[in-house]
């Protein structure tokens, strides 16, 4: 296979940043079909995205022999039906994070990609950029020493209460839509003792839920109890007053590494770094202003063409929903998809 062309499961807003533009820039990608609960809306989104081929269901697009692979951007609650269906049709997965509604399901998906032999990537886009690779090295070169606290937030105002983001049956929450960033990255740059994430103990977690259904997190905070005495805080809300709030701290013995908008560097973003009282800011030049998204689809252009591992596959999001899973448990609320 020298190209992989693909298919759309829903015809969702995420899906021309995340995928059909950046496709244009990567000449092995085609977006090649799209389907939707709502034809007339795969109409629409064919004609604007320039899709050649339209299939009235989900299960056509996967019958669909043109095609090698799948994006899937529906609503959390629906991921991991459609993922384990997708590669058991002989379908790679690049799946939009979180990749499903609770660990088990997330397993489950794992070991469908095992069992197929397909790949199946989640769509944690900020962590292909290089703006997450230098956060990563800061801390394996060892410039703040031993790590004491990790901190990172995602927040922004959601007041359109409709939306499926506050809809539990399908696996919503402000936790599962915006703090799975935060977990993510919490996780991305903690110390190599925090792996896997049965040795991190959420110590605390404080949800703000809805009027109309409290099972429903619009604001979570939690902190993580790391190996050998570190902490970690997670923040997530959909109820912030400023219009996006996205940070990534980590505080060491000798100093510490801020990142501002660590989710979107391409952006905009501020980077900075202070060892023994020195400040400086990092700034990595054109390869930054970059889309995460483009850096991502080459990622899976890699894996599917060439067999390069991804950063973020099925394996890894069982870890990261398994943490996802213990925060609602220990503010007291339902895991997703369990009730």
């Amino acid at each position: 296979m020298e190209r992989i062309r693909i298919g759309v499961l829903g015809a969702a807003r995420i899906a021309p940043v995340a995928l059909t533009k950046p496709a244009r820039l990567i000449p092995e990608v085609t977006v090649a079909a799209v389907a939707a609960r709502d034809p007339a809306r795969a109409d629409h989104f064919a004609r604007r995205q320039g899709i050649r081929t339209v299939h009235r269901t989900y299960p056509d697009l996967l019958a669909d022999p043109d095609l090698d692979a799948v994006y899937i951007p529906l609503p959390n609650g629906l991921h991991a039906e459609w993922a384990v269906r997708a590669m058991e049709a002989g379908k790679h997965v690049l799946c939009e994070k979180p990749m499903t509604a609770n660990e088990a399901e997330a397993r489950e998906v794992a070991d469908a990609a095992k069992r197929t032999g397909r790949v199946c990537m989640e769509a944690f886009h900020w962590r292909y950029h290089p703006v997450a690779r230098r956060m990563r090295e800061i801390l394996d070169e060892d410039e703040l020493g031993t790590v004491r606290h990790v901190s990172a937030s995602m927040c922004f105002p959601l007041p359109v209460f409709g939306d499926i983001r506050y809809n539990f049956a399908l696996a919503g929450g402000s936790l599962m839509d915006a703090g799975c960033y935060a977990v993510s990255a919490v996780r991305h740059l903690s110390p190599a003792s925090a792996f896997p994430v049965e040795r991190i103990e959420v110590a605390a977690a404080r949800a703000t839920t809805m009027r109309r259904d409290p099972r429903v997190d619009r604001a979570m905070d939690a902190t993580l109890a790391l190996p050998g005495g570190a902490t970690a805080t997670v923040h997530s809300s959909l109820l912030s007053r400023r219009v996006f709030a996205v940070n990534a701290k980590v505080v060491g013995e000798r100093g510490e590494m801020t990142v501002t908008n660590f989710a979107g560097p391409h952006y905009w973003h501020r980077f900075s770094v202070t060892v023994d009282g020195r400040k400086r800011r990092e700034h990595l030049g054109h390869a930054a202003k970059t889309s995460t998204y483009q850096y991502q689809l080459q990622a899976f252009a890699d894996a599917v063409l060439r067999g390069r591992p991804p950063l973020t596959p099925a394996e890894d999001s069982v870890e990261t929903m398994r943490l996802i899973d213990a925060i609602y448990r220990k503010s007291g609320l339902p895991v997703r998809g369990t009730v």
